[in-house]
């Protein structure tokens, strides 16, 4: 049996397909409802460790990904674990790069790139993805179907 987010503990987004995702800011500490089997940190410096298996992600407070093929592989597998694994994505305070890679999530999980940031902001932190490169990056962000712009 999988294991899974409750849907009512604090950070948790459900996706269309039913997958859950938390999101959370690292500053506020761990939150109830578990640890991840998973977690993205989404730092400008790599984080601290933890007892379960991560992937740091290099991405600068209020801006985007270092290295945007590498995130596109890290967020394909976050959402791939998600549909197994109690997955969680994480930066610092948890609304604007977490935002922006749950709104990426939400693409990959069939939700329009143009409405993904609505999506996000509706079901997980209305002040989520904070800046305009974010949003910008989130409507590049190719679904499950397309190529690799992002």
């Amino acid at each position: 049996m999988i294991e899974t987010w409750n849907s009512t503990d604090a950070g948790v987004l459900r996706l269309p397909s039913g997958r859950y995702v938390r999101g959370r800011g690292l500053r506020k500490g761990l939150p109830g409802g578990g640890v991840p089997d998973f977690g993205v940190y989404l730092l400008g410096k790599p984080p601290a460790q933890v007892a379960w298996d991560f992937t740091w992600l290099k991405w600068p407070d209020f801006r985007l990904p270092s290295d945007r093929g590498a995130a596109r592989e890290v967020l394909r597998d976050a959402w791939e674990r998600a549909g197994r694994e109690r997955v969680e994505i994480a930066c610092g305070g948890g609304r604007g790069r977490t935002g922006t890679a749950l709104a990426c999530l939400a693409v990959l999980d069939g939700v329009p790139a143009e409405d993904a940031v609505r999506y996000v902001r509706q079901n997980y932190d209305s002040h989520a993805v904070e800046t305009p490169w974010q949003r910008r990056y989130v409507r590049r962000f190719t679904g499950p179907q397309s190529g690799n712009r992002s």
